[in-house]
């Protein structure tokens, strides 16, 4: 029998409640100041003048304090931080509980210190780096200006990938730097892999416990999310079946790479976007790679297996469910279990980390299961490994305005050998190789409200390389119908310009029908020196800070371990140099666009 388990006499349910919620928050200190405090209020109601029992003074009864605010702020990159938030506050606010929903991105970090109750919610990008979308967020709460924070209460759910070793980096960030400002921790942080919905469920009815309406018994994590129309009622959970219509080469003979325009039909569907959304992809595995781990583990294909109470066979699970090429250190863990390999072994625990990233790089899991054999393995112990196939998603290269009831995407397939074995990425070789017209994918919608238009009257500046470039053809198909007034500059990078000018034909009539005004480009193996978009932006620099200054908004998509940083550089160096007052006042004039929604970015 727990502690708080014995009522007192004529204390109503509610009341009970409000007990047991204010008991589980208070440290053992402050339990013991509340007992006198309460022996005190009796005291004091008998009408009796003196001292407590206990020999405490009794402060004079406080009023009623108002109830703590409370806040959930999510920084996403591919929604499920910002579909998590979504659902928690409703829940709350389902409860009585009102709760405010913040973005990272939008978020007011003046209001910080004047937070209460803050719960965190927040995925990593790569190698512990916060959402883009939340890059300035967490700049402020890491830099100098941070303010203390002992009065706000906070807890964290982090998102993160175990492929990377800096998994849950950023949500780790924010614990860490919450706690070293003062603040007080809720519960301890909860760092999810990409099968989030379990642990992050527990996470929601925990809070909702703790900081929900009092006697009201909290809902599960996913059962209050906001009510769906038909047209939404597809999503990475149940994707629409959309027919392949057009999968046709965009690079040219000789491209020492090969990039795909593929167009999906939407038709029946009830999906629509805005450009700048993206489509989610749910790929299936390669049938080779799947036979090739069949064989190697000597395992039935046929022998049924269960798949969130699905069965199906051990190949189709293979095929449909399990991540089953690049391996993470989950895997290296499991399998130095099952093996007992000293090699396997000495790539454990956090003093590994280098040892164990190089032979990640070097091995996916069809590699690591033919060097250290295990004899006799069971398809249940295999699988207990994996994690599970998540969906990938592609910026969508097309204005659902301009052509409805379609996506279009631009695709960049991955090739590339391993230990002597042509490889290639999981959806992106489905797209190259096995998705003839007439082929069916499942697919969803996945809005980037991170990544949008302004007026039409306002100009853009439009930067990316190689498939970064696919959102921009929905901006320009979207200002055309709108009949856009504003003026539209792009800057587009690849490597060579006979094969890989993407699109040329099409950006040639946007400038020829007035819906371009500008475009510059970089093609980096065609010259001795290689030239990208960034050494364009600088050659043009006055001109591009004149838009600066006519309000243009600046659009970033691509790479975002290079071309971001790189093109980030560039602006500052333009800003500062063109301006005439300083790096700082540079810094403080990109930061300024960031907050004001002018400099977006959609990298990846």
């Amino acid at each position: 029998m727990g502690v708080y388990e014995f009522r007192g006499p004529g204390i109503s349910d509610a009341q009970w409640g409000q007990i047991r919620t204010l008991a589980e928050s208070l440290d053992d200190k402050q339990l013991l100041w509340l007992s006198g405090f309460f022996a005190g209020v009796e005291f004091r109601a008998g009408n009796i003048e003196g001292n407590t029992p206990l020999g405490l003074s009794v402060p004079p009864l406080a009023p009623s304090v108002p109830e703590r605010t409370l806040s959930v702020l999510y920084g996403s990159e591919t929604g499920n931080s910002a579909e998590l938030a979504t659902s928690l506050v409703a829940q709350f606010n389902a409860q009585g509980r009102p709760a405010r929903l913040l973005n990272m991105a939008t978020y007011k970090t003046r209001e910080l210190k004047n937070e209460q109750d803050l719960l965190i919610i927040t995925s990593t990008h790569g190698e512990g780096a916060p959402p883009v979308s939340a890059v300035s967020f967490f700049e402020f709460v890491e830099g100098r200006k941070a303010p203390r924070l002992e009065g706000v209460r906070f807890a964290v759910l982090a998102l993160g990938d175990s492929t990377y070793e800096s998994f849950c980096g950023a949500g780790k960030r924010l614990d860490a730097r919450f706690a070293e400002l003062g603040a007080t921790r809720i519960r301890d942080r909860i760092d999810c892999d990409v099968d989030y919905e379990t642990p992050a469920a527990d996470w929601a009815t925990t809070m909702l416990a703790k900081l929900g309406q009092a006697g009201t018994q909290p809902a599960h994590a996913t059962a209050a999310a906001p009510a769906k129309s038909a047209a939404a009622a597809f999503d990475k959970r149940n994707p629409f079946s959309a027919v392949v219509a057009e999968n046709l080469a965009l690079t040219g003979r000789g491209s020492s790479k090969e990039t795909r325009h593929v167009e999906l039909s939407l038709e029946g569907s009830g999906l629509s976007f805005q450009p700048g959304d993206a489509l989610g992809i749910v790929p299936r595995n390669d049938p080779a790679l799947v036979e090739s781990l069949l064989k190697t583990l000597q395992l039935d294909a046929a022998a049924e297996t269960s798949v969130k109470d699905r069965s199906l066979s051990l190949a189709d699970a293979l095929g449909e469910a399990y991540e089953i090429t690049a391996a993470t250190p989950r895997f290296i863990d499991h399998w130095a279990e099952l093996t007992g390999a000293a090699e396997l072994q000495s790539l454990r625990g956090e003093g590994a980390a280098k040892l164990r990233t190089e032979f990640l790089h070097g091995n996916h899991i069809i590699d690591i299961v033919r060097r250290f054999p295990v004899k006799g393995i069971d398809a249940k112990s295999f699988l207990a490994g994996l994690r599970p196939l998540q969906p990938r998603l592609y910026s969508i290269a097309s204005s659902f305005n301009f052509a409805p009831d379609e996506a279009h995407l631009t695709v960049s397939a991955v090739r590339y050998a391993l230990n002597g074995t042509p490889r290639s990425g999981v959806a992106s070789g489905q797209l190259a190789e096995r998705a003839d017209v007439g082929t069916v994918l499942p697919v969803y919608i996945q809005a980037n409200p991170q990544f949008r238009l302004p007026d039409n009257d306002t100009p853009i500046i439009m930067i990316g390389a190689g498939t970064g470039v696919a959102p921009y053809r929905s901006f320009l198909q979207e200002r055309e119908i709108a009949g856009a007034t504003g003026k539209s500059w792009l800057f587009f990078g690849e490597r060579n310009f006979d094969s890989d000018f993407l699109y040329q034909a099409e950006w040639q009539t946007f400038l020829k029908d007035g819906v371009l005004s500008h475009m510059n480009v970089a093609f980096s193996r065609d010259g001795a020196d290689k030239v990208y978009v960034q050494h364009r932006l600088l050659e043009y620099a006055r001109d591009v800070y004149a838009w600066l200054e006519e309000g243009a908004h600046i659009y970033v998509c691509g790479d975002g371990a290079k071309l971001a940083p790189d093109v980030h550089a560039a602006l500052l160096k333009i800003v500062e140099q063109q301006s005439g007052k300083g790096k700082a006042a540079a810094e403080d004039y990109i930061s300024a666009m960031q907050s004001d929604r002018r400099y977006q970015m959609d990298v990846y």
